[in-house]
């Protein structure tokens, strides 16, 4: 069940009476219903069910060793696409026009933004842990168009991106995908690790990603390296498992990374979801991108992936104070990870 407010549907962006933490809430009018189910037995992100979505704002066809970027136009849908990417009809947020903003006593705005869904794969039933290298490496160049294309636009101050894989992880859709929401200002998450890292850098002189990145390359934490990235689990991991992916060399751009880094970003992808599936028996995950704003902004940070394995639930503690009870560290678990992750890139690239 998903609250499906379609596409002219609004929503407030509420913040908390003290905090900064901002809650999205749909705005409904009275004997509206907040839930409903969305689709019966066809899945509309199946080949052959286009229709039940909004069209195609890029469709990614392979011909000839070729890739094609196109769209839906109003009477036909694109065909024998491998990446597809269309608004989503159950937005967090949405372009409506709206002017409904409160201050006092309680501050909200409207939930304004574009909410798309990249379709990783056309097959059903198949996992963002199995689809190709190749697939993995499309699917990013998909991302880096459509982060390039919401940076153009007005209103947009930041583009989240981010993976819900199976119902604890927060979505009972089977077919792999991936949403892609924008806001008007910063979230609070990434505020916070810009401003982090802000200070780390005039302290100390130097990006403390880049320094990380060192200290845990031939350290116990370190999980898999390729060329052009390192996966490991971090030090104070929140998530029994959790690792992040950072880029080796200094950069804040995800949209400008070169094509020799797209295809190495996609086997490191390819090998650790692979090696993460099996040594953790196909466990639900989010997985979430972490970047810069593209827009003027002077606090940057170092962007990554981080992964969390949805493996326990919250205690009281956890969820009233903040602090993280793990049951496994994680030098542990880049034990387990490390072992299952090597196994799955010797595999893709045909070491015996």
């Amino acid at each position: 069940m998903f609250w499906d407010g379609g596409r002219n549907s609004l929503a407030d962006l509420r913040k908390d009476y003290v905090l900064d933490k901002f809650v999205i809430v749909p705005r409904l009018s009275e004997g509206d219903h907040q839930y409903k189910k969305t689709f019966d037995d066809k899945c509309p992100y199946c080949p052959g069910n286009e229709s039940m979505t909004e069209p195609a704002l890029l469709a990614l066809v392979a011909k000839d060793s070729m890739l094609q970027r196109l769209s839906d136009s109003e009477e036909n849908s694109v065909e024998d696409w491998c990446v597809r990417v269309f608004q989503s009809s159950t937005p967090a947020v949405t372009t409506s026009p709206a002017s409904v903003y409160a201050d006092k006593p309680l501050y909200s705005e409207p939930a304004y933004g574009y909410h798309q869904i990249v379709v990783a794969c056309p097959e059903h039933d198949q996992k963002l842990s199995r689809i190709s290298v190749e697939q993995w490496g499309n699917v990013l160049l998909v991302i880096q168009d459509r982060v390039r294309w919401l940076y153009t636009q007005k209103s947009v101050t930041y583009v989240s991106i981010y993976v819900d894989s199976g119902q604890t992880a927060g979505t009972t859709i089977i077919h792999p995908h991936l949403n892609i929401i924008t806001f008007s200002a910063i979230p609070p998450t990434i505020e916070l690790e810009a401003n982090a890292s802000h200070r780390y850098i005039n302290e100390n002189g130097n990006c403390p990603a880049c320094n990380i990145v060192s200290m845990e390359s031939s350290g116990p934490r370190q999980i898999l390296g390729t060329d052009s990235f390192l996966a490991f689990s971090p030090w104070a991991p929140t998530y029994p498992h959790e690792f992040w992916i950072y880029p080796k060399r200094h950069t804040t751009t995800f949209s400008r990374i070169t094509q020799k880094e797209i295809g190495d970003l996609a086997l490191m992808l390819r090998a650790t979801l692979g090696g993460m599936s099996k040594a953790l028996d196909e466990t639900a995950f989010n997985l979430v991108f972490h970047l810069s704003p593209e827009k003027k902004n002077s606090r940057q940070i170092h962007w990554h992936i981080e992964i969390y394995p949805q493996l326990k639930t919250w205690s009281g503690l956890e969820r009233g104070f903040g602090v993280y009870l793990n049951n496994v560290g994680p030098e542990k678990s880049a034990e387990i990870l490390g072992s299952a992750c090597r196994k799955e890139l010797a595999g893709l690239v045909g070491i015996t």
